[in-house]
């Protein structure tokens, strides 16, 4: 039993009772987005969301455990009892290999398929885009899908903008797939049979572990103990649209004793407006075949970013006033060695830990990221990239910033050459000096989170090129 230290005192206490918890519902576009269940019918309406679902999606990395599992089979037993079949397309993702080989070997996928519902390999899946949906609904037409996944932004699970991906349990899904209906509440509605009776469900039940053990599935999945050969080399066809090999990214510059030099001649790419996701900065779906292959999938970099100065998505505009694509323009400035940065509100790069969100906009030529704040994870892989997140001491500076202003920094260096050296830089002063279009200068205040190893991966390129120059060692 947990229980507090004797004599110890909070801040805060917070007290829950158990007994009101009921299931919520998240979404549209967001996961932060919640709504009790009891209250969602209402919410529906109010809003004027979709009242009917085209799909129900369980699994995936998130929700497939063996308990989920069992939970949402005993929903299907009890519909197929009473004659009913899933009204929404049905989908089901095994987590991992372990899980699909457990439930295969358990009866739960014979139970699944026999009910109507189609079972996908166990993969990342519709959850970021890999599935073909099978209601044939319209690209321009808003719709909603129910899936048990844990990120829902526009775009992300179908390519639509338009579909609202609502976010629930397994169990809740299953049951909501077989009336097909936003507003239905399984915990007090009833559906009509084939017979005409009133059907409703009885609270799910479930083993939290398999009696048998876990299976351990297709051997092929199983790491190799091959001790690795750095002398074997890598052969990929220059041809190919799919794989190319990684050019080190070039290193932080430094005058020529060595010594690091602040950057200068920057431009702002781009001020995006509002929430900016991995999935914003690097899409999913059909991209994804290019996940090897750095230029081709950097393509899709921040497409689905709007513009706060224009108002627009995927639309960056250049000195001259011409408007481009965001890559084309990132495109345009990397050949013209025009290295640039980002500016952006909160939370840039929520959502998944998409290492490509900051492989991108370096490959392009971005230097820094400028933000109200930073998604943990985000943050985190852009300095593994050389890139530079640093936050707005005053928020309200985001306004004094636009696209194409020149930016050069004070301080960024010096604290690097310190942090990397193992010097505390916890207070060291970063500015940004901005040139405006009409040759005023303003000076912006920032805030970094960089430790000693981050500002070697910056100096140094990256993570993989320090990594790579201390192996060489």
């Amino acid at each position: 039993m947990l229980k507090p230290d004797e004599g110890a005192e909070y801040d805060q206490v917070i007290t829950i009772d158990l007994s009101k918890l009921e299931p919520h519902i998240n979404g549209p576009f967001t996961p932060d987005l919640s709504t009790p269940l009891s209250a969602f019918k209402d919410t529906v309406k109010a809003n004027g969301w979709p009242t009917t679902f085209g799909a129900g999606l369980i699994g995936s990395c998130t929700n497939s455990s063996y308990q989920d599992m069992t939970r949402s089979e005993s929903l299907v037993k009890q519909a197929r009892a009473a004659g009913l079949k899933p009204k929404a397309d049905f989908f089901v993702t095994p987590g991992s290999e372990q899980i699909r080989a457990t439930v295969e070997r358990d009866g739960l996928l014979d139970t699944f398929s026999e009910a109507g519902s189609t079972v996908l390999a166990n993969a990342c899946g519709p959850c970021i885009g890999q599935w073909k949906r099978t209601d044939e609904v319209p690209k321009d037409e808003n719709n909603a899908i129910f899936s048990s996944y844990n990120r829902n932004f526009p775009g992300r699970n179908d390519g639509n903008r338009k579909t609202m991906n609502f976010l629930a349990s397994p169990e809740l899904v299953t049951a909501m797939s077989y009336s097909g209906s936003t507003t239905f509440n399984p915990m007090t509605d009833s559906i009509t049979t084939p017979s005409g009776e009133s059907f409703r469900f009885q609270p799910p039940v479930g083993q939290d572990l398999p009696s048998q053990g876990f299976a351990s599935g297709n051997p092929v999945f199983a790491p190799e103990t091959v001790k690795p050969d750095p002398t074997a080399i890598v052969k990929v066809s220059p041809t190919s649209t799919r794989l190319a090999l990684l050019d080190p990214f070039e290193s932080w510059p430094s005058s020529p004793d060595g010594a690091p030099t602040e950057l200068s001649g920057l431009k702002i790419l781009l001020k995006v407006k509002g929430q900016c996701t991995t999935d914003t900065i690097s899409a999913a779906g059909p991209w994804l075949k290019f996940k090897g292959h750095l230029p081709n999938i950097a393509e899709n970099t921040l497409i689905g970013a709007v513009n706060a100065e224009t108002g627009a998505t995927n639309q960056a505009l250049d000195v001259d006033g011409s408007a481009h694509t965001i890559p084309d323009l990132a495109k345009k400035w990397k050949s013209q060695n025009q290295p640039w940065l980002v500016v952006a509100e909160h939370n840039y790069g929520e959502g998944s830990a998409r290492e490509h969100a900051a492989l991108q906009p370096r490959y392009l030529g971005a230097r820094l990221i400028v933000a109200k704040s930073f998604a943990r994870i985000h943050e985190t892989n852009l300095k593994k990239q050389g890139v530079v997140p640093l936050t707005f001491v005053n928020e309200s500076d985001y306004d004094l910033l636009s696209g194409c202003d020149e930016v050069s920094t004070e301080g960024l260096a010096q604290a690097l050459k310190v942090g990397s050296e193992g010097g505390d830089i916890s207070s060291s002063a970063v500015s940004l000096v901005v040139k405006k279009k009409d040759g005023e200068e303003v000076r912006v205040p920032l805030k970094h989170a960089l430790s000693r190893d981050q500002c070697g991966f910056v100096l140094a390129g990256s993570a993989l090129n320090l990594l790579a120059k201390r192996n060489s060692s």
